[in-house]
């Protein structure tokens, strides 16, 4: 399991990586929002900001956030040289005190334990801590660290100089980091180990686990790098839906898919912020087939039919969602706009057909002809033709039949 060093690690999605500030506050849910706040209590997203553990939104997506071109470069520096780990100058490192070898680098999924001290440009120190612990690759911590320390050898310490897109971003970390701030990171690395064995967790211990990794998905989301998100996320639900050798209580049990439907949902609001219908669909899905009644899986799941443009499907849906709760302002907007888009399909539709059967628009008035036209033919004289020549047939049919 981690250490202590790791659970605030991830704790506190606001000071990534810190491990030594109190957890953010988290807002109370705000009925006027699109379901896109993440709450309280539910760890959910839905419409502009919906992550159900987070604060307040934050800056735009990060370009490139988990790109080919962040893969560290495999290479050994000169002590006194910069490497410049992305090859765009934005991430750089420099060795400081050798460590104990190539062959001593910790490896991704492994559990790493560093000494950081973070300045601004200024010299102003806005993160230090002498033992922070957090699972290498998984994005639990700063991308500029994350990266760098997968290059460091054991005993090393290094100078890491980051460009902003790697550290806060453009939103930047109130009260202490500006927007678009780069920092200078310090940086020991004192000690790598295996990861936890999922199986043997104890159910205190996986739902902990998997919590961090949902708090860290909702800061990335409030970042609005919802790829990241997902990949926080996904993380969360492997840990959660891993085999166990550990009998868990019912509470146990019953919390455990509390956090997994909190990770599919914000998972959900991630997809579809990326335009991924069918990914966001089958994660509404998944949270429908533990809880009917989830309003914002089927608020999600409306919205995800509306924006394939099944309209017939997803009002029903929507319907089912504001019968669980009338007062829903969001469900009641998001209905109306979708029974006038389907009244809207259904006039082209119906306009459409009747193009193909070659019938005139319903917009041209009829036109009532008084005259007969000199070569109609009375319905009259036409039913008595009809019935003179199946009168014939009949009769044929009865002499062939004597014949």
């Amino acid at each position: 399991m981690a250490s202590s060093g790791q659970e605030t690690s991830g704790g506190s999605p606001g000071r990534a990586g810190t491990g030594t500030e109190p957890p953010c506050p988290e807002p109370a849910v705000d009925g006027a929002e699109d379901f896109e706040v993440l709450e309280e209590d539910e760890d959910d997203l839905s419409e502009p900001p919906p992550l159900e553990d987070v604060g307040r939104a934050r800056g735009p997506l990060r370009e490139d956030a988990q790109s080919s071109e962040q893969e560290p470069r495999e290479a050994v520096e000169d002590p006194q040289e910069w490497l410049d780990v992305l090859g765009s100058g934005l991430l750089k490192k420099k060795t400081l005190v050798p460590g104990q070898g190539v062959e001593s680098r910790p490896r991704k999924g492994q559990e790493v334990t560093v000494r950081l001290r973070a300045t601004l440009e200024d010299g102003n120190v806005v993160e230090e801590n002498p033992s922070l612990t957090f699972t290498l690759g998984d994005c639990d911590v700063l991308q500029a660290l994350d990266l760098c320390v997968q290059l460091m050898e054991m005993g090393e310490t290094a100078l890491i100089m980051s460009d902003a897109k790697y550290c806060y971003g453009a939103q930047g970390r109130s009260p202490d980091v500006p927007p678009n701030a780069a920092l200078t990171l310090e940086v020991e690395l004192l000690e790598a180990r295996d990861g936890p064995d999922l199986e043997l967790l104890s159910g205190k211990e996986k739902i902990g686990l998997a919590n961090r990794k949902r708090e860290r998905g909702n800061f990335y989301y409030q970042q609005a790098d919802y790829v990241l998100a997902i990949n926080s996320y996904d993380i969360a639900l492997k840990v959660i839906s891993s085999s166990s050798k550990v009998d868990f209580t019912p509470d146990e049990e019953a919390e455990l898919l509390d956090v997994k439907v909190k990770c599919l949902n914000n998972l959900a609001a991630s997809q579809l912020k990326l335009d991924h219908y069918e990914a966001a669909l089958k994660s509404c899905n998944l949270v429908l087939e533990h809880q009917p009644g989830n309003i914002k899986a089927l608020f999600r799941k409306g919205k995800v039919l509306a924006q394939q443009g099944e309209y017939r499907e997803a009002i029903p849906i929507l319907k089912a969602a504001l019968k669980l709760e009338p007062s829903n302002k969001t469900i009641h907007a998001e209905l109306s706009k979708l029974v006038k888009k389907h009244a809207d399909q259904k006039t082209v539709e119906t306009e459409m057909y009747r193009k193909m059967l070659g019938n005139p628009s319903t917009g041209s008035a009829p036109v009532k002809c008084k005259d007969k036209l000199p070569w109609s033919i009375p319905w009259k004289w036409l039913f008595g033709a009809t019935a003179i020549a199946l009168g014939g047939v009949a009769l044929s049919v009865v002499i062939a039949a004597r014949n």
